[in-house]
């Protein structure tokens, strides 16, 4: 029996049908594993951006603030993240 409290929600057609894919696969034994997983995996998420975000965004710009020489231009940016982009692109 499950020890959680019951909440009930209201997911679009899409969601469902995956839910249910998902319970039919044999991956997840019902709905709310379903569910629980991937709010666990949505707190997961948010945590490595907010760690992100403190660790390397944060010190990042306060360097920049004393040594601004120590950022990159917006064109360097820009062909960074195109390098980027073509890089996941061969990839996949």
């Amino acid at each position: 029996m499950p020890t959680g409290r019951q909440l009930v929600v209201t997911l679009p057609p899409k969601l469902v049908d995956l839910v249910q894919r998902k319970v039919a696969s044999g991956e997840y034994a019902d709905e709310s594993e379903v569910i629980s997983d991937s709010l666990g995996l949505l707190e997961e998420r948010e945590s490595g951006i907010e760690r992100w975000l403190r660790e390397e965004v944060v010190p990042s710009c306060l360097e920049m603030e004393v040594n601004p020489a120590s950022g990159i231009s917006s064109s360097e940016l820009l062909a960074s993240l195109e390098t980027a982009r073509t890089e996941r692109q061969k990839r996949a």
